[in-house]
């Protein structure tokens, strides 16, 4: 079990799938994307943003909205596919994509014909070298028809947005999926060739209890999942008008947060699943729980990843790119974005420019929440020892040399270490979610 210290947990912090987090965004230069796009070399990755869902859940922090309109959906597909030729137009030609996430949202929001129509696209303009593609999908709204289509695009890896099983706590975030429904888009998904499937899993949701987790993590179990990422709800209704719609008075305490934070963990890594990061998990014979053992697991804007590339480019609204002194974020605004696209011009004019001291920093956060450690520099290690020393202390985490290193049992205040060697968390009083 791990141990519960309140005063460690106190200060909400970024969940740092990048750094700096997209909280210390600002004007970014004009041409930045650009540049940085036109100077990517080597292995680049793709990551294409659907903002639409069939139903909008009350948790969700996304930028998405509702599917119902088509003339919405197909103007911003028309945009999409010009943002594709222009992007692919910047890129040198030593640059080679080899790998293609679809994210939303949910991009079975789409119709199959639309997603076709994106992957040809895809083909069209960019130099392939047998990707690796990925998608996540919304049970409710994936159709048979969708079976042969993620097949014939060769989709291995799909992520479902299954969160509970309990139907009380699925009527409480509005987002109602029997077990049924869950178990049919599971055979959908394997007869399609999927050999990577995720399981997203939420605790701290409304009037969920420990006994309504074990179950949800028993039905993961027995459905085969090969990877399970198991999220903390967020409650930021300051951030998320939507969340309003869940009875704050409903959710569980940080007591019983962290209690099921440590149920998960111990269910799953008693039951076959390897610990990757801290809070997911993957079945051994996974491409995460390899890049985990042999020390080569990343975190990017899509979380934990066995993906190497250091260039990341988004495209669709609000979409993020990173690239290595780079971080650029797609206009947030639907209609903005849709006529910056439409004349052949990329809108990502918000981010940050990455200082050396900001990668600096970004390869310690990253070390600490990726292999629970890393090596300080002396300027580092003087800056921050005082900071330390409660999570030494408390034996959450210890100092060999300038080696510092987060112990099992502090595994659930990875994200607050990390926070530690945060430069703009000493300036901004920015509000984040629960560190656990």
């Amino acid at each position: 079990m791990w141990t519960y210290h309140p005063e460690l947990l106190a200060t909400p912090v970024p969940r740092y799938t990048s750094y700096p987090t997209a909280a210390d965004f600002g004007p970014l230069p004009e041409g930045a994307i650009e540049r940085a796009i036109a100077g990517a070399d080597g292995d680049v990755s793709l990551y294409l943003h659907i903002p639409f869902c069939e139903k909008i859940c009350y948790y969700c922090g996304c930028n998405t909205g509702a599917s119902g309109k088509v003339a919405r959906v197909e103007s911003y597909l028309a945009a999409l596919h010009q943002e594709i030729a222009t992007v692919a137009s910047l890129l040198p030609p030593s640059a080679r994509v080899r790998r293609i996430a679809f994210g939303g949202g949910s991009p079975n929001a789409i119709s199959t014909a639309e997603c076709m129509a994106l992957v040809d696209a895809l083909h069209a303009h960019f130099p392939l070298f047998a990707p690796q593609w990925s998608i996540e999908l919304d049970p409710r709204s994936l159709t048979a028809d969708w079976g042969p289509i993620l097949h014939d695009v060769g989709i291995t890896r799909a992520s479902m947005g299954v969160q509970t099983f309990a139907n009380h706590c699925q009527k409480a975030i509005g987002r109602e999926q029997s077990l049924t429904m869950i178990c049919r888009s599971v055979d959908l998904l394997r007869h399609a060739g999927v050999t990577s499937l995720n399981f997203d899993l939420m605790y701290g949701l409304p009037h969920q209890t420990e006994g309504d987790l074990e179950d949800s993590l028993e039905y993961t179990r027995k459905l085969g999942a090969d990877r399970v990422a198991v999220f903390g709800y967020a409650h930021v209704p300051h951030l998320v008008p939507r969340q309003t719609m869940i009875p704050e008075h409903a959710l569980p305490g940080p007591v019983a947060r962290f209690l099921m934070a440590s149920q998960a963990h111990q269910f799953l890594t008693a039951n076959g699943y390897d610990a990757i990061g801290f809070d997911h998990f993957a079945l051994p014979h996974d491409p995460m729980a390899r890049a985990t053992r042999d020390g080569s697991l990343r975190r990017n804007f899509q979380g934990f990843t066995d993906d190497p590339s250091e260039v990341l480019i988004g495209m669709g609204l609000s979409a993020i790119s990173g690239f290595p002194g780079l971080l650029a974020q797609n206009d947030k605004h639907n209609g903005r974005y849709r006529t910056l696209s439409g004349e052949g011009r990329l809108s990502a004019n918000h981010g940050i420019v990455r200082s050396p001291q900001d990668r600096l920093r970004g390869d310690v956060i990253e070390a600490l929440l990726c292999r629970g450690e890393a090596e300080l520099s002396l300027c580092l290690l003087a800056e921050t020892r005082d900071r330390i020393a409660p999570f030494i202390a408390a034996g959450l985490a210890n100092l060999d040399g300038n080696t510092l290193r987060i112990a099992p049992g502090g595994l659930p205040y990875a994200r607050v270490v990390a926070s530690l060697f945060d430069s703009y968390r000493q300036v901004t009083q920015r509000k984040f979610s629960s560190a656990i």
